[in-house]
């Protein structure tokens, strides 16, 4: 094989990704164990719900993204729905990345590398039940890709629901 030809291939072959985790950090955490602070009456079984909210901005220097992943579990009574804790955690990761196409950034930043701080929030859940005097709670794996997609057609909707206003009011 000649060298021309060789070049040609690596010409049509797409860059390499590149990503690099290059810090991880918890932006604001709360625990309220508000069982306690009342007092339990009668029989605890607990009912516990996981909303998720994703952040992405670009960073000053090129190529560096901050993403936000922001839990909030809330934990009540089945019996008598009083709250038996709120957990609100955002934690936060920078990434280098490279050789993404840009009509891929967006997903990218936002399903996998929340994917990729998932197992650190699922931990420090874990740790901050137990500490703040209820069982660990371990999360289940978060479907980053069902998340996105909800989020983007929640977008889409609210813009077509805009549409009709702004279009009569011209």
């Amino acid at each position: 094989m000649s060298e021309t030809e060789g070049n040609g291939a690596d010409a049509q072959q797409p860059p390499q990704v590149k990503m690099q985790i290059l810090g991880q950090y918890i932006r604001d955490l709360s625990f309220e164990n508000i069982l306690v602070r009342k007092g339990a009456q009668g029989e605890v079984a607990p009912d516990i719900s996981v909303q998720v909210a994703l952040d992405a901005r670009k960073r000053p220097t090129d190529h560096q993204y901050e993403i936000i992943c922001k839990f909030t579990i809330n934990s009540k009574n089945k019996g008598d729905g009083a709250a038996l804790f709120l957990l609100e955690l955002e934690y936060g990761g920078i990434f280098h990345i490279e050789n993404v196409p840009e009509e891929q950034l967006h997903p990218f930043l936002l399903i996998e590398c929340p994917r990729i701080l998932f197992p650190f929030v699922r931990r420090i859940v874990s740790d901050m039940t137990r500490d703040g005097g209820f069982p660990p709670l371990n999360l289940d794996p978060v479907d980053f890709v069902a998340l996105y997609r909800q989020e983007i057609a929640r977008r889409a909707q609210e813009v077509q629901q805009q549409a009709p206003v702004n279009g009569g009011t011209a």
